[in-house]
């Protein structure tokens, strides 16, 4: 979720897919739409995007590793692709870095949230905490089961952590106290360079990425 690197044009707070779709190409892929509501994402540093593709080469990899293995399963790797939320409708949509889906049953068709099993972020320097638990939550309301985040050097062009998040709808707080997200996340897994020879999870297949692949 890289912050915007070009000049921002005027626009109404709230717009539709429709009216989106109106707007100039490189405008317009800068832009989500949460519940209508206009946020800018656009795109960050050539590390950003490098370590976007490593990570879906990796990813991509470990997918189709065990499809060969279990040919009754079948995922997509994909990159900078739109999330829809609810069943009808595209005016409510968030655009992960990377993320993997079941296969849709047709080709060139809009990717749902009921469809996605893992989002993740590549966060760049810049972004902020309170953006990136907004936009965290947004996945876990619509039920994405799994969340990674994977943080970059401040000062190098290197991954410097790799977390992974469970999605939970469970809270046990004191009578009368509500979590200000009904579904979150909650971390899992993290990797360094420094404490692991590979990214390794269970889920949603199995996973590991040695840091050798990972290296800008």
């Amino acid at each position: 979720m890289p912050t915007p690197s070009v000049e921002r044009p005027d626009l109404p707070e709230f717009m539709t897919w429709e009216g989106l779709e109106q707007l100039p190409e490189g405008i317009a892929q800068q832009i989500e739409l949460w519940d209508g509501r206009v946020v800018w994402v656009g795109r960050g540093p050539a590390e950003h995007q490098e370590f976007t593709n490593l990570l879906w080469s990796a990813l991509r990899g470990c997918a189709r590793g065990e499809m060969d293995r279990d040919t009754e399963q079948c995922w997509r790797v994909h990159t900078e692709t739109d999330i829809f939320f609810g069943r009808t409708g595209k005016s409510d949509f968030v655009t992960p870095d990377f993320l993997v889906a079941r296969c849709l049953p047709e080709p060139y068709q809009d990717l749902r949230a009921d469809d996605v099993l893992l989002a993740g972020e590549v966060l760049s320097p810049s972004n902020t905490q309170t953006d990136m638990d907004a936009k965290r939550a947004r996945y876990a309301k619509a039920g994405i089961p799994w969340y990674w985040e994977v943080e970059l050097h401040r000062e190098r062009s290197a991954i410097a952590a790799v977390r992974a998040y469970a999605r939970e709808t469970t809270h046990e707080l004191p009578a009368g106290v509500r979590p200000l997200y009904p579904a979150d996340y909650r971390l899992i897994g993290k990797w360094t360079p420094d404490n692991s020879d590979a990214v390794t999870a269970a889920h949603p297949f199995p996973i590991s990425i040695p840091w050798s692949d990972l290296q800008f």
